[in-house]
């Protein structure tokens, strides 16, 4: 009788360890179904998500990271990419399993997955910017937004200024000044850790896909393009520390980048914010009767700076690495509740023209369209 309980344990303990696999991946199925109830969901991940275990996590991780130097991102996306890989070349070489293969993948997968949304991802089922900042949200005339961009354009001309003595640190200085002068608008505690610039590794690389910095989620972590001019860096920089403070929409990370910029007493950050959102007014602007007249609006330095930026970037990109980032990126944003996916850059425009149309919010929260 002995005997046979104990052939029935270790049976029983045998099927246990086979299926023992398939606890991640069941975790990681838990969490798809969570998403799934959770975007439906955006007040109750603002309040215990996005405002309360999100700055936590960003203030560990954050805080550690900012310990080495270098990018740990970099260091976790090289190892994602080259360990399926290596367990490739071991299965053809009969070295292992092609099912200890696949069972690794879709554990390492399934990691990767669960600590997505757990450690930043959710963020991207929160309450949209309007009802977040109070903004009202409406639709200009056409002969609104175009008198809209003909200001804009004479402002961006007297703002226009020299950024050789402007260094990086400078810019992260003042950056970081305007969003803690800022962070009660936002509604987010200042600081939620550290963010500090990380150069990225493989910055040709990721230039020629046409990508100037990105937020690493797993380890917190802000990424500037090194191969970035000036005159882009405090733009480009303030719109990843908007993703680091919980912000996943493009449009309202370059809102951010935005406001912060205009609002800085920084002439250099001002007029950077200011010409990075003209991009977006003029494309948005093409079409129209008047458009040809606003590009004759735009003075011979400002239009100096859009040749130097187009032409530089122009050398740089490759067409089919660029293409491939795009259309990654682009199904990555819908499937992350993203509808307009790399559309959603553009968004911007509306942000930008909602704040600057509703002078009752600029008034309540004591701010001006600079």
């Amino acid at each position: 009788m002995k005997y046979k309980l104990k052939t029935i344990f270790a049976a029983m303990a045998g099927k246990t360890n086979r299926y023992r696999w398939l606890i991640l991946p069941g975790i990681a199925l838990g969490f798809f179904l969570l998403t799934q109830i959770l975007r439906q969901q955006p007040i109750f991940i603002e309040k215990y998500y996005s405002n309360g275990i999100y700055p936590v996590l960003a203030l560990v991780l954050s805080q550690f990271s900012s310990l080495f130097p270098f990018s740990l991102a970099d260091l976790l996306y090289l190892f994602l990419l080259l360990f399926p890989v290596v367990l490739l070349v071991l299965a053809l070489l009969k070295k292992q399993k092609w099912k200890q293969t696949g069972k690794a993948m879709v554990k390492l997968f399934s990691i990767s997955y669960i600590l997505f949304y757990l450690l930043w991802g959710f963020n991207y089922f929160r309450v949209p910017l309007q009802q977040r900042l109070g903004v009202i949200d409406r639709a200009p005339k056409s002969e609104e937004f175009v008198a809209f961009i003909h200001n804009y354009i004479i402002e961006l001309n007297n703002l226009h200024c020299s950024f050789e003595n402007f260094g990086k640190e400078e810019s992260d200085k003042m950056i970081e000044e305007s969003y803690q002068n800022l962070a009660t608008i936002f509604n987010f505690k200042y600081p939620m850790g550290k963010r500090p610039d990380k150069k990225i590794s493989f910055s040709r690389f990721y230039a020629k896909s046409g990508i100037t910095g990105y937020f690493g989620p797993f380890f917190n972590e802000v990424h500037v393009n090194k191969l970035v001019l000036l005159v882009e860096y405090p733009y480009v920089l303030a719109h990843e520390k908007a993703h680091q403070l919980g912000v996943t929409s493009e449009a309202e990370a370059n809102f951010y980048a935005w406001l912060v910029c205009t609002q800085s007493s920084s002439s250099q950050l001002q007029y950077s914010g200011k010409l990075f959102i003209l991009f977006h007014l003029l494309r948005q602007a093409y079409g129209l009767e008047a458009y040809e007249q606003l590009i004759e609006t735009i003075s011979p330095e400002v239009r100096a700076d859009i040749k130097a930026i187009r032409e530089h970037h122009a050398a740089l990109r490759n067409e089919r690495l660029d293409k491939a980032a795009s259309r990654l990126n682009d199904a990555y944003l819908k499937s992350n509740n993203i509808k307009s996916g790399i559309k959603d850059y553009t968004g911007v425009v509306d942000h930008v023209m909602n704040f600057s149309l509703d002078s009752a919010f600029q008034q309540r929260c004591g701010l001006a369209p600079k």
